[in-house]
């Protein structure tokens, strides 16, 4: 009897085991960018920046050139090799932590200059590398490692909203949040890294695709109530969709 493959790792990922928790997203999401790498013919061409937090290890994944920047750095080193090196497909893969913290003003600057890269964002709500304590992110109530009794906004403030903020910018052409949580989910968030690399490559401004991600293990969640979570609490806080899309503004 003959077999069929009908499914099988995409050549884009290095034959390697996975160091993620159970649950965790980030395996996923490194799936859907080496697919589109891929599909888009861009594997041999592209260079993905990494920085401290559970993102550090990301180039292990991928077979594609990475760097590893200092911890918030990501945008400054991206910035760098594709204006040195333009042809090459540039991207960035943070977490909130990292991005919306330590990094915060790397972040705002690269998307107000317009920089011809694409950022990745990883948004669980948490320090996930260090142990589960609040991030930028957290949403109000709730706990973590630093705040046992949730997050209270009178004493720590609001989440920050990092698509919207950075939408705000007159550099950033395309911005959109997304998630993994189901297949429908799934699909758009695969849609988008397609869209912000392409438009990446008509040079049209700075380009960012926020992934509301799972942590199970600092949220104390099984991976399938983490996955749920993300869609009943999160999306709420951080809706889901295009947050701006420059290009199609100026064809209205």
């Amino acid at each position: 009897m003959s077999t069929q493959v009908v499914y099988q790792r995409s050549r884009g990922l290095q034959d390697v085991e996975t160091h993620y928790c159970p649950g965790c997203h980030h395996g996923v999401i490194h799936k859907l960018i080496a697919e589109v790498l891929v599909e888009m013919d861009l594997l041999d061409s592209a260079v993905g920046v990494s920085p401290v937090g559970c993102a550090v290890l990301a180039g292990n994944y991928f077979n594609c050139d990475f760097v590893e920047a200092a911890h918030g750095r990501a945008p400054a080193v991206a910035t760098g090799i594709k204006r040195v090196k333009p042809e090459m497909l540039v991207f960035t893969y943070q977490g909130d932590g990292d991005l919306a913290s330590i990094g915060a003003a790397e972040i705002v600057h690269a998307a107000m200059r317009g920089e011809r890269f694409t950022t990745i964002f990883i948004n669980n709500a948490i320090y996930g590398m260090t142990g589960g304590q609040m991030a930028p992110t957290t949403l109000v109530g709730q706990k973590s490692t630093t705040t046992q009794a949730g997050r209270d906004p009178l004493q720590h403030g609001q989440p920050i909203r990092m698509a919207e903020m950075l939408s705000t910018l007159d550099g950033m052409a395309y911005c959109e949040r997304v998630c993994v949580a189901d297949m429908g989910n799934l699909h758009r968030a695969k849609r988008a890294i397609k869209k912000a690399f392409t438009l990446q490559q008509q040079g049209v401004g700075h380009t960012f695709v926020e992934f509301l991600s799972t942590c199970p293990t600092n949220w104390g969640m099984s991976p399938v109530d983490a996955g749920k979570w993300v869609l009943s609490d999160m999306a709420k806080v951080y809706p889901l969709g295009v947050v701006k899309d420059v290009p199609k503004e100026e064809k209205a």
